[in-house]
């Protein structure tokens, strides 16, 4: 059975491109390797921005996520600074004309508002169905089950959206390790954050504290060998070195938990597009944590494309040019976010006086001409490329 496209991943990103057809006449499946109702394995936050959540709008998703209790927490402000140096931006949502800069979301919250949105839209989930790789001929692709007790999916097109899992012919992955890991963490505070973030670039890596319900989320970047010595602290010890490490303008640290780490890197698909496939989200690029891009533009990978495969007729979706168009329109906006993102690791990862000067320069001409603020305001709510 030739079905019109198969979904690998019904993630976030893959769920997004789901609903995003709905209306279309089209034979969709969409294959998850998670267990029937099952959310997620764990629970972490994510870093939404204007844009993402104007498109979960569209999708009749965000009222419910919204209703959810603590599972969305306003980002009203953002103070962006440099340790060891002078210069600070602030963003405002007043002074754009948004009611938030942005959120810091529930994955499981989000996982479930989606499968609900899903389910009420009649677009089934085939669970249980992890991919294993992706071949194809010039009339059919074929996405191959693990486990070998499955006949192949046949579609005219593949949108892989389950991350870096699934092997993918014409498509490699390039690596670009920072050698760096982020400690993540729950931190509790002695007053009300009022949905303020701080981004703080420090000698040892970014920094982000992120308002999470009635706490902050911690992004920390640091060496291994640092991350380990950290997590072995006991608590009072390890807010301690929170606390020095992010000195002024924060202070108030009274409670942590929910310590982890995870290795940073930069992956990038070449090309995001293969004879009747093409690779979305994570599975097109995995992003430093920095700034929160990484998410976002695979939200907008999964839009982008609905709206191209709603514009081709049925007997030419997945061809070459269908897909060739695809990924000429995602290009600005793609390689500008992995620009922007590693760009910024690049630039706060040396801590010498005349690097910090000119960054401290930098950060307070930002905030003092109105222009530029805008238009950095602008690409953190809806992209780098408009």
């Amino acid at each position: 059975m030739l079905r019109d496209l198969v979904i690998v991943g019904a993630g976030p990103v893959g769920a997004t491109l789901a609903l995003a057809l709905r209306d279309a006449d089209l034979d969709v499946v969409v294959l998850d390797s998670r267990a029937p109702e099952t959310a997620s394995r764990s629970d972490r936050s994510l870093a939404l921005s204007h844009g993402a959540r104007l498109i979960l709008e569209r999708l009749d998703v965000w009222p419910r996520l919204a209703a959810t209790r603590d599972a969305v927490t306003p980002i009203t402000s953002v103070d962006i600074s440099q340790a060891g140096g002078f210069g600070i931006t602030r963003l405002v949502a007043s002074d754009h004309d948004v009611p938030a800069l942005g959120y810091v979301v529930s994955y499981r919250a989000l996982q479930s508002a989606l499968d609900a949105a899903l389910a009420g839209a009649g677009i089934a989930i085939q669970f249980n169905a992890a991919a294993k790789s992706v071949g194809a001929t010039p009339a059919y692709v074929a996405v191959m089950l693990a486990g070998g007790n499955a006949d192949p999916i046949t579609a005219r097109l593949a949108a892989i959206a389950d991350g870096s899992g699934t092997l993918v012919d014409g498509i490699r992955r390039e690596r670009k390790d920072y050698g760096h890991v982020a400690i993540t963490a729950k931190v509790s505070i002695s007053r009300a954050h009022g949905g303020r973030a701080f981004e703080r670039f420090t000698a040892e890596g970014p920094m982000a504290l992120l308002p999470d319900g009635d706490h902050y989320g911690v992004v920390w970047t640091m060496t291994p060998e640092r991350a380990q010595q950290l997590l072995a602290l006991a608590d009072d010890a390890f807010l301690a070195a929170l606390t020095a490490r992010f000195g002024a303008p924060f202070e108030g640290f009274v409670g942590v938990s929910t310590r982890r780490s995870f290795p940073l890197a930069l992956e990038i698909a070449r090309p995001t597009i293969g004879t009747r496939v093409v690779v979305v989200g994570n599975a097109a690029q995995s992003l430093h944590p920095v700034a929160g891009q990484g998410f976002n533009l695979g939200m907008r990978d999964a839009f982008e494309l609905a709206h191209t495969i709603i514009a081709t007729p049925r007997d030419a979706l997945g061809d070459g040019p269908m897909l060739a168009n695809y990924a000429k329109r995602r290009l600005p906006d793609r390689v500008a976010g992995i620009a922007f993102t590693d760009g910024l690791v690049r630039l706060f990862e040396t801590d010498l006086p005349f690097v910090r000067w000119p960054r401290g320069l930098a950060l307070t001409l930002l905030d003092a001409l109105p222009p530029a603020k805008r238009a950095f305001a602008r690409a953190m709510l809806f992209g780098m490329h408009r």
